[in-house]
């Protein structure tokens, strides 16, 4: 499993609030957008998983916000795994603007069946 990933974002202009500034929920977009490319990057059908039956899903997200970013900036994302096992994933983000650091966050996420139930994350994805 591929453990740690980066892309880049340029901020679209309806991305901005009215100061010009990224609003912070657009944070948590970017968070998912490099988990997404992480486990495609690792060669993972999220897809396929989904049809099968197995969903993954946010327990828990936090963003600790450190700088504004304005309309245009190129953003680079790191998303790394931080512990898979059982049925949960844990994440850290990093958001990065060249050197100075934007935002940080984490994310649990559950690995559940389409019926809602706990169910181990796929082999794949697993940190033992």
């Amino acid at each position: 499993m591929l453990t740690e990933h980066t892309i880049e974002v340029r901020v679209r202009y309806q991305e901005t609030d009215a100061q010009g500034r990224v609003h912070h929920a657009n944070y948590i977009t970017y968070f998912e957008l490099a988990r997404t490319e992480m486990l495609r990057a690792g060669g993972f059908n999220y897809k396929r998983m989904e049809a099968d039956g197995t969903l993954l899903v946010v327990r828990d997200v936090e963003c600790r916000y450190h700088l504004p970013a304005e309309f245009d900036d190129l953003l680079q994302v790191t998303v790394k795994t931080v512990k898979a096992k059982g049925a949960r994933i844990e994440l850290a983000y990093e958001i990065r603007r060249e050197e100075d650091l934007v935002v940080e966050g984490k994310t649990l996420l559950a690995c559940i069946t389409r019926e809602g139930k706990p169910t181990r994350i796929p082999d794949v994805l697993r940190l033992d």
